[in-house]
């Protein structure tokens, strides 16, 4: 059921775009909003690897942030700046019909969509495996440093360090301009600095505590908690660009100048 749940959320986030992020949940007073929900995985010990820090190793579902990456924000809590706001305030106003996301570009880091991951894990590299999108990948070098020039690309340069056993932290630079931090579209620059902090507090919960700097669009650091539950399964083979339409009915909008 939880494979079928996901699949069903997803279809129903892509079918309706305007429900899913329009108006973005961080413009909608917390009091008016429905509470989040967040899925619980199975129980159990946590995994760990032969050296005693955990193991990441799972497919793992929706964790609910795809539509507003920063809807636990309250109104007017977001620090964007002028151009940030001005970006953003466009991009509800046209519905997002220049989502690169929906036009079957890369997410970036480090935006969700709704469908799948895959986590493999070794001792010196972990890899992401998207099941939704490109059906494209992450890789996450640790025990590494970034390269002193780094060429910008959509999911930019991944290290990661241990603290101790249980917490890898993950920073990622050389993102390109191009991505969309989620569906709302809140902006993100090719100056952008993300810092993940990837814990496993059980069996079925994935949890990464986000830092995003932007010096380009916002005043001071964005800070996210995404909780994803396990999944059951595997991915499963899924190609954006097949059969593909979203990218029309948004150029439709587009020439019709449909806003809010």
């Amino acid at each position: 059921m939880k494979r079928t749940f996901s699949f069903l959320t997803a279809i129903f986030l892509l079918a309706l775009p305007m429900l899913a992020q329009f108006p973005a949940e961080s413009t909608i007073p917390k009091a008016k909003r429905r509470p989040r929900a967040i899925e619980k995985g199975p129980e159990g010990p946590t995994p760990r690897m032969k050296d005693g820090k955990v193991d990441f190793s799972a497919v793992w579902g929706y964790a609910g942030m795809t539509s507003d990456f920063l809807k636990d924000y309250d109104v007017g809590e977001v620090p964007m700046n002028a151009e940030a706001d001005k970006i953003f305030k466009a991009r509800q106003n046209n519905q997002g019909v220049d989502d690169p996301e929906a036009r079957c570009l890369p997410t970036g880091v480090p935006r969700r969509d709704p469908y799948p991951t895959k986590i493999v894990q070794t001792d010196k590299l972990m890899v992401i495996l998207f099941e939704g999108n490109i059906h494209s990948y992450r890789q996450i070098f640790i025990g590494e440093d970034h390269p002193k020039e780094v060429d910008p690309t959509w999911y930019g340069h991944s290290i990661g360090h241990w603290e101790g056993n249980d917490v890898l932290v993950v920073d990622t630079v050389g993102q390109n301009e191009k991505h969309w931090l989620d569906m709302a579209g809140h902006p993100l620059s090719d100056q952008v600095h993300v810092v993940e902090r990837f814990s496993r507090p059980n069996f079925g919960t994935l949890r990464q505590d986000i830092t995003i700097e932007d010096p380009v669009y916002y005043t001071k650091p964005l800070k996210v908690t995404v909780i994803t539950p396990m999944e059951k399964g595997e991915i499963i083979e899924y190609i954006c660009q097949e059969n593909e339409r979203d990218s029309v009915h948004l150029d439709n909008q587009k020439k019709m100048g449909i806003s809010k």
